[in-house]
């Protein structure tokens, strides 16, 4: 059995990079995990889904989430415990088999696994626009004002749990504008840097 090896992906809101990050997971042939991590945290702990999506990348809760979450939960927990927990699940993940992991910190999580590739995603504002737009069918100004509240969150999130800088090139082994190549040519890019650099 080939030694396994992991991918975390970081991007902009409206870069492409659930996408790109699927595509490369099927092209790797390897497991893909974004949005998954929150079910089977959920599942772990034994707490609602809802409770997680409420805390999914943020660092803080309003008084207002605070009181929504515990309608779902008979125990109140902070961000960190709900982040531990969805820690502890990437790194069960890890054991089993090579992955891909969209954004959670993942890198961080994974810091003490030299087969690692860290890449961030971003795109040229308009196209990170126009994308968000026609994903969340909302009005260009409402997906620029989306993209701006997001990507704040999860700078936050980021640089709150982690030793590096959300977005900046030293705090990741590649970053990448998807406007450059488009979606698909962005992939095999990536998908060939991540095969030489492993040596898969």
């Amino acid at each position: 059995m080939s030694e396994k090896y992991y991918i975390t992906i970081g991007r902009q809101l409206g870069s492409g990079g659930r996408e790109i990050g699927k595509k490369l997971a099927n092209s790797l042939g390897i497991s893909y995990y974004d949005k998954e991590i929150i079910t089977l945290a959920s599942k772990e702990s034994g707490l609602n889904k809802h409770f997680f999506k409420k805390a999914d990348e943020k660092i803080r809760f309003t008084p207002f989430d605070n009181f929504f979450g515990m309608q779902f939960s008979k125990n109140y927990l902070g961000n960190e415990t709900l982040f531990e927990i969805q820690s502890n699940i990437i790194r069960e993940l890890a054991e089993k088999h090579s992955a891909l992991f969209v954004g959670r910190c993942a890198d961080y999580i994974l810091r003490e696994y030299s087969r690692r590739l860290d890449i961030f995603i971003t795109a040229d504002k308009e196209d990170r626009i126009k994308r968000t737009a026609k994903r969340k069918n909302i009005s260009h100004k409402e997906a620029e004002e989306l993209n701006l509240k997001i990507d704040r969150k999860r700078k936050e999130y980021y640089n709150f749990y982690n030793n590096r800088i959300w977005g900046r090139a030293d705090s990741y082994h590649l970053c990448i504008n998807s406007s450059t190549l488009g979606i698909d040519e962005t992939v095999n890019f990536i998908f060939k840097f991540i095969k030489q650099k492993l040596e898969l």
